[in-house]
Order: C-alpha cells, then structure tokens, then sequence
C-alpha cells in the first residue's frame, strides 16, 4: 500500500482509508461483517480507520476499538465530535473535552490521532474550537486536528489558533463542490479526506433502484437514487465500468484512482462491510490513469453526478 502525507504536521496514513460508518448507521447494520471488514482492511494495507461519535454514539467507536486492537500502535484512528442525538450542532468547549473522554474509553486506546469538528457550530466561535483542540493536543489525548464541511473562513480562522491537518467532505466523481476549496487547502498545507468516495455505493456498479432498498437505508431517500437522476446516473456508470474493464480494474477502483489523482494530499475513506470489497478498494492504491483515461472521464462526468448529494433539509452549510 502506497502512503500519503496529510497535512504539515506529519500525519501519515495509507493512501485508501477505512470509513467505518456503514457498519453502524445508513446502510443497515452488521457488527460481525464490520470488525471481519476492518481487519481485511489492515491485511490489505490500510492504516487510516475513520469513526464519529454519532455513528451509533458510542457502538462505532467500541466496534473499531476491538477491531483495531490487535494493531493499534501501526493505524490512525479518526474520530469526531459536534453533533446532538437530535441532529443538532454542539461545540462548546465542555462538552468537546466530554466527547474526547467517551471516544478514547470506546476506542479503547490512549489517544486520538485525528479528531474532527464533524460540523460547523454557528452558536460557538470556531477559535473556541480550535483552542479546545490544542489543548487536547498539548495534553497527549490527540495528536492531529481536522474539520468536516467546513469553508473556506472556517479553515482559515481555525488553522490560525492550531494548524489544521485534514478537512474531510464528500468528493467523488459524482460530487465536486469541494475543489473550490483546493486553493486553501494547498495554501495552508491541508489534507483532504473525501468521505462517499464512491457515491455511497453507485460507483460499484451495484446500484438499485431506490425502492429495492431497506426503509432503514439513506438511498431510499437520496436524490442520485430518484427516478430521472438515477437513470442518469446509472448510464454513466455503465460508461465507467466499460472503461475501468479495459484498464482490468472495477469501477470502484476507477473512482478511487481518480480521486488520487486529483492531488498527493488526497485519501478517500471508502467503507464497506464486504472484505471483498475491502480488498478491492485497497488495490486502487495502485492503479494509475493515463491523461487518455482521465480525459475519458471527464468526456463521461464533466461537473459530476446528477442529484444532490442531500435532500434539501439536510444538506450540509459550509461555513
């Protein structure tokens, strides 16, 4: 497994993380195929294992903790705080240092490698935020600081109280919004993590139709899965996957390359509770596009996928 550098402050992982969440919430739950998921993923080379704090509220985190175990010393461990059980934004001081606390005893370990602010509290001014962090980091209990959905002010006021190692958001071949911050980001050093770096699954090729998930599954409801949109969608996958079978890859494994491609500070966190698919994910570490193949790409999704990434109520609000 290649490795990548993310941030200025010597955070180093493999070049394809782990995200852990679909174990937990979104996709329908299995703990036994999540920990059989997570070692095939350090078998395969992965050392970047990413988890939240609402990702079940303490159930992902002790999940990833056990899993890990055997191999703490040789991963890094993301976690994150900033929401309320009702889906509301909490990001005073007290109650991050609260968070830290319950996910080092879920985790099971000493320290926390990366924690992010999993999203923008407006009620609480990010330095506050920022300043919790480093404390946190001079105390031993984190060593790396990172922000999720955050904009461009954001970034830039949180990395003027502590550096800012990594900002993760959605970014896929189906979802670019994020490469407008690209310019900060290399300015400032930062490294990106894309979460959904294969469109919650319709990059594999496997996607159905909405109405053929269970009701407990976020595709029931996201607007890449709707009529219209999802025909759409599903023809350029079928586009892609024609082209990865010349290059003797997946087109999950299309996806991730291209991904990488897009920069050295860049690592996707693909999850999936399929050690197959595990494995595979990890061996687009390897794969490498040609400017032809990349051309290709962009001939078959210039500005990406069709649909928003989220229903209306839910999408997130860079700050």
């Amino acid at each position: 497994m290649h490795t990548r550098t993310l941030g200025s402050q010597g955070l180093t992982t493999s070049a394809i993380g782990y995200g852990s969440m679909g174990i937990s919430i979104a996709y329908g739950t299995s703990d036994a195929e999540g920990k059989d998921a997570i070692t095939a993923a350090f078998d395969a080379g992965v050392t970047h294992f990413d988890t939240a704090e609402m990702y079940g509220w303490g159930e992902n985190e002790q999940i990833l903790g056990a899993a890990v175990a055997p191999f703490r010393d040789d991963v890094v461990i993301a976690t994150k705080f900033g929401f309320t059980r009702d889906y509301g934004f909490d990001s005073r001081p007290d109650h991050i240092r609260e968070v830290v606390q319950n996910s080092l005893r879920y985790l099971k370990t000493d320290h926390i490698d990366v924690l992010y602010q999993h999203r923008v509290d407006p009620t609480v001014p990010i330095e506050d935020v920022a300043g919790v962090v480093k404390e946190l980091i001079e105390a031993g209990d984190v060593k790396y600081f990172g922000l999720s959905e955050a904009g461009a002010e954001t970034i830039r006021r949180a990395h003027d109280v502590h550096p800012v190692s990594v900002l993760q958001t959605e970014y896929s071949l189906f979802e670019r919004e994020v490469e407008r911050l690209f310019p900060v980001l290399d300015e400032l050093g930062i490294g990106l993590v894309p979460y959904s770096p294969l469109g919650r699954g319709f990059l594999t090729g496997t996607a159905k139709p909405a109405n053929q998930y269970d009701a407990n599954d976020m595709r029931t409801t996201d607007p890449r899965w709707q009529p219209g949109n999802f025909e759409k969608n599903l023809a350029a996958t079928e586009q892609l996957r024609s082209l990865a079978a010349s290059m003797d890859a997946t087109v999950g494994q299309l996806a991730l390359a291209w991904l990488l491609a897009q920069g050295e500070n860049i690592v996707p966190i693909p999850g999936s509770r399929d050690a197959r698919r595990v494995r595979e994910n990890a061996a687009a570490a390897d794969l490498q596009l040609t400017p032809a193949q990349l051309e290709r790409v962009a001939e078959i999704l210039p500005t990406g996928g069709f649909g928003a990434r989220y229903t209306a109520g839910n999408m997130p609000s860079w700050h």
